[in-house]
């Protein structure tokens, strides 16, 4: 499944730690925008993690889920480009 993560964190250790957290699971896009292709079980564990770090009160953290047809749909306008994670054996 392809996501596009997007926070808002007010302490600078605890967004430093979300940033570190989803670099491991994605592509950094923006300044507070990820964008993962995780399976389900990654995608639980992310939540999990983010969820112990964040103060919900305080910050927010925001998922969204793109099917296959609407990412061919996403339009790019400079930035960093979109790494090809496709795997070929040989």
């Amino acid at each position: 499944m392809h996501i596009v993560v997007t926070y808002d964190i007010s302490d600078d250790k605890r967004r430093t730690k979300i940033h570190k957290i989803l670099s491991s699971y994605g592509q950094w896009m923006q300044f507070s925008v990820f964008e993962c292709s995780l399976t389900p079980t990654q995608y639980t564990k992310l939540r999990n993690r983010l969820n112990k770090l964040i103060k919900a009160e305080e910050d927010s953290i925001r998922f969204y889920f793109l099917c296959e047809c609407c990412q061919q749909k996403v339009e790019r306008i400079g930035g960093e480009a979109v790494r090809d994670e496709t795997v070929f054996f040989a």
